[in-house]
């Protein structure tokens, strides 16, 4: 009977490099999962503190700082478990996601919780490593719960607004008046002012018209368009071209009219001292306003 190593006459070791590296690469391949997974969360946590402070109302606001709460814990969760792998703390830089509209973030952050959830079940299933599979777990339940709380606050968003005179009431004036797409919303109707979002399409206008006994603020959030004013409406002297940013003011008995001359929907907000519509105003279209206004002045 031979052995090996007696018969070399030499003692016989292992070779353990290959294991070695093995391991080394997979520590690696971990580590930068796990890097990857935590770039992610600290882009979204910044994305969910954007959105929260461009919330329309206090419950949507809750909403998405719970959701943020709960991107905040993964963060924590993935940073503990890269730096009990490395032992160091991870550095990166944070992609910002930018968003024009209280609308479009909310789909940004819904997209985004899809996008996660696919990313770490992908990646539970190529780890057989305990304690990274319980991490992505945890994550994996809350990209889904998030993207449903995303996907609810979307749908409701397009809704949402109405009429909320004579309460106190705080809004971003600019997200919710580019939200808007109707041609007249009334946001706020008190005793003495209101304010009505305004969407108007391209090539359209508001219609020429007069308001005797009240005064007239109209600021423009998106588009351009030219703005005409006149003591007598066959004679509008007053002419001016106007974009995103720009206060038109008209006094009371002022004939006045603004069309959109860009390519994209003309958003703006009014506000009238005293009111001008009635409490709860909606004219989808143009149309339906001056049939309104017509019904309005048959009754007066």
């Amino acid at each position: 009977m031979y052995n090996g190593s007696q018969m070399n006459g030499y003692p016989f070791y292992p070779n353990t490099n290959g294991l070695t590296r093995s391991h080394e690469e997979n520590t690696q391949k971990v580590s930068e999962t796990i890097l990857a997974a935590i770039k992610r969360e600290a882009s979204t946590v910044e994305l969910y503190k954007q959105l929260a402070n461009a919330a329309p109302n206090e419950t949507h606001k809750s909403g998405i700082l719970y959701a943020l709460e709960r991107k905040k814990s993964n963060l924590i969760q993935f940073t503990n478990l890269y730096i009990s792998f490395t032992g160091t703390q991870p550095t990166f830089e944070v992609e910002l996601r930018p968003f024009q509209s209280y609308q479009e973030g909310l789909q940004i952050a819904y997209e985004t919780e899809v996008e996660g959830y696919k990313e770490d079940q992908q990646r539970y299933l190529l780890t057989q490593h305990p304690q990274v599979r319980n991490v992505l777990l945890w994550a994996l339940a809350g990209e889904q719960e998030n993207a449903a709380r995303f996907e609810f606050l979307n749908g409701e968003a397009l809704n949402q607004i109405t009429d909320y005179g004579t309460k106190p009431f705080v809004v971003n004036i600019e997200q919710v008046t580019k939200q808007n797409n109707t041609f007249r919303t009334a946001l706020w109707t008190g005793t003495h002012l209101q304010v009505t979002l305004m969407s108007i399409n391209v090539g359209e206008d508001i219609g020429l018209e007069v308001h005797p006994t009240l005064d007239q603020f109209l600021r423009l959030e998106q588009g351009q368009g030219i703005v005409q004013m006149g003591a007598d409406k066959d004679r509008l002297d007053f002419q001016r071209r106007v974009a995103d940013d720009f206060v038109i003011l008209i006094p009371a008995g002022t004939w006045h009219n603004l069309t959109n001359t860009g390519n994209i929907p003309l958003k703006l907000y009014s506000i009238y001292a005293p009111p001008e519509h009635p409490f709860g105003t909606v004219h989808e279209t143009k149309a339906i306003a001056m049939a309104a206004e017509e019904e309005h002045h048959h009754h007066e």
